[in-house]
């Protein structure tokens, strides 16, 4: 376990709820999302004649961002600026809106060939979490998230999903912006100081330092644990079974 200060563990043994990203933190999705974004992105780049997609682009471009913010993102690296569009446009139009929806229609694709199982340390985690009575949300940029936790088997483990889709029929603003997270805590009638944001992007961590939330643990799956601690987690882990002795117990919350 890596951290910026060693109160993390009291500080989660205080914690009433769990708020997680789900692709990278939850599930293996992010290998699907980077498949799907090179599917799209590589021959598109080529395309253009500008530098090639790389794995770096992911992470340092999209990763943890809204769909169409990475599209964005990406495109303004290498130079190339489209019409934003908009959300119905086709992913065969040339426009930020079109070119995410194309890369949505990768995704799917990928999730029917090869499907998700979460990963265990998680469920370990998770579990044990649940045990001991804390509530647990599911936090993500993803439109697919409900689709993600049900192939995966653990969509009935959450009471709440604060997913692409609900960012954007609410109007909230995703991720660096603590908004999404502040959303799925209300919805516990709890304060940010009362939970955890746990990420595994850059922008994630990022979104649960703005939101002053109690304790933003970093799940490093490729970001690197010193950005993730410059981007905002208290402690950066590599499985979060890691974390399950640092669970409060039953009998020391609070109704």
């Amino acid at each position: 376990m890596t951290s910026s200060d060693r109160r993390a563990p009291a500080r989660l043994a205080d914690a009433r709820a769990l708020l997680f990203d789900l692709d990278g933190v939850l599930t293996p999705t992010a290998d699907v999302h980077m498949r799907a974004w090179s599917r799209l992105f590589t021959p598109y780049l080529a395309a253009h004649g500008v530098a090639p997609y790389t794995e770096q682009d992911y992470f340092a471009y999209i990763d943890g961002k809204p769909r169409y913010d990475g599209v964005r993102s990406l495109l303004d690296s290498r130079g190339i600026d489209l019409p934003e569009g908009t959300p119905d446009d086709g992913p065969d139009d040339d426009t930020v809106c079109g070119l995410g929806n194309r890369k949505n229609a990768e995704f799917t694709a990928e999730l029917s060939e090869h499907g998700v199982e979460a990963y265990p340390g998680s469920l370990r985690f998770l579990t044990a979490a649940t045990d001991a009575g804390l509530s647990v949300a599911v936090v993500s940029s993803s439109a697919n998230a409900k689709q993600v936790l049900r192939t995966a088997g653990i969509l009935e483990r959450f009471p709440v999903i604060v997913d692409g889709l609900v960012a954007r029929e609410d109007g909230l603003a995703g991720k660096p912006a603590p908004d999404t997270y502040l959303d799925a805590a209300s919805r516990f009638g709890l304060t940010a100081a009362e939970c955890v944001v746990v990420e595994d992007a850059t922008s994630g961590v990022a979104a649960g330092r703005n939101g002053a939330f109690g304790l933003v643990i970093g799940v490093d799956r490729g970001a690197g644990a010193d950005d993730l601690l410059a981007n905002g987690a208290d402690v950066v882990v590599t499985d979060l079974a890691d974390l399950v002795p640092d669970l409060p117990q039953p009998a020391t919350l609070t109704t």
